[in-house]
């Protein structure tokens, strides 16, 4: 694998953990924010957090931006808006559980989409890593022991998270469409911007009609982590990773997002460490090894 393939691997595996973050959060804050509130908040500290770096040089492409507006403000739409809010409408009423054993399906999403865009497939070697990648988080949520997947109940909540996976796929097909001159903080922080006038009248809409309640400092730091590690920072790595690698073989990272969800837990919330992780770990690391090494040609 070469040094440039090594570095977006890299990359991704950075922003599968900081989402994994974002999960535990999301869930954690359900109480506090609603979905689209949690969202618009989110990505309007982000826009800020991205302005200083990056607004002069949107201003300087603002013809580039004009002349590709129509795949920027789709991109918005499906990676800022729907699917970060569908996830954070699901986590309100599903468990932790259940939200990462259907997250586990995005790279199968990815796949069908990059088939249907650009009629890419993938290998019988990348079929078989997701597949192993896929048996580790089933060993994580079962705890090694099978019989408990029978004792899983299905919420309302899932069906939000379903539908964000092939937005998700949608989303990491077309971002390695974007001009390289658009790639980096100046994508991010259009990306934001559109998102953030897309989900101002929806906020307001939706914004309670009470006394307003300032969040306590836990719950602004929450939005804090989501805003610049989640969103800021993870979508920097994701992007860039995208558009060295493809589609596909970013999607199979995404497997590791459960697993690092699962470190976080133990190391954050105290939750013990047991002979079941370290297995599920190691064949989701073995699967996603699997489906995204390519051996360095030959000359």
């Amino acid at each position: 694998m070469n040094s440039a393939r090594a570095t977006a691997f890299a990359l991704l595996a950075a922003a599968n953990l900081m989402w994994s973050g974002n999960w535990i959060l999301g869930r954690a804050l359900r109480e506090a924010f609603d979905p689209i509130a949690l969202n618009f908040w989110r990505w309007l500290v982000a826009l800020a957090l991205l302005a200083p770096f990056a607004l002069r040089e949107a201003i300087a492409k603002r013809a580039l931006i004009r002349r590709h507006a129509g795949l920027l403000a789709f991109l918005a739409v499906a990676g800022v808006v729907a699917f970060q809010g569908l996830v954070y409408l699901g986590l309100e009423s599903t468990t932790a559980i259940n939200a990462v054993l259907i997250n586990a399906s995005a790279p199968a999403f990815i796949v069908v989409c990059s088939w249907i865009v650009d009629r890419e497939r993938a290998g019988w070697r990348q079929v078989c890593g997701m597949l192993l990648s896929f048996l580790g988080v089933l060993l994580i949520v079962c705890q090694d022991e099978p019989e408990r997947l029978l004792q899983l109940e299905f919420h309302r909540g899932d069906a939000w998270i379903l539908l964000a996976m092939p937005i998700w796929g949608i989303y990491s097909v077309l971002v390695k469409r974007c001009p390289p001159e658009l790639r980096g903080a100046v994508l991010t922080f259009v990306l934001a911007a559109i998102g953030v006038a897309i989900l101002l009248p929806l906020y307001f809409a939706v914004a309670p009609r009470g006394p307003l309640r300032w969040p306590t400092a836990s719950e602004a730091g929450s939005v804090l982590y989501v805003a610049i590690a989640a969103s800021v920072l993870a979508f920097l790595c994701w992007n860039r990773g995208v558009a060295v690698v493809g589609a596909n073989a970013a999607g199979f990272t995404l497997p590791l997002l459960p697993a690092f969800g699962t470190v976080l837990a133990i190391l954050v919330l105290g939750e013990s460490f047991r002979g079941f992780h370290a297995t599920g770990f190691a064949t989701i690391l073995v699967g996603v090894l699997l489906a995204t090494w390519r051996p360095t040609a030959r000359p």
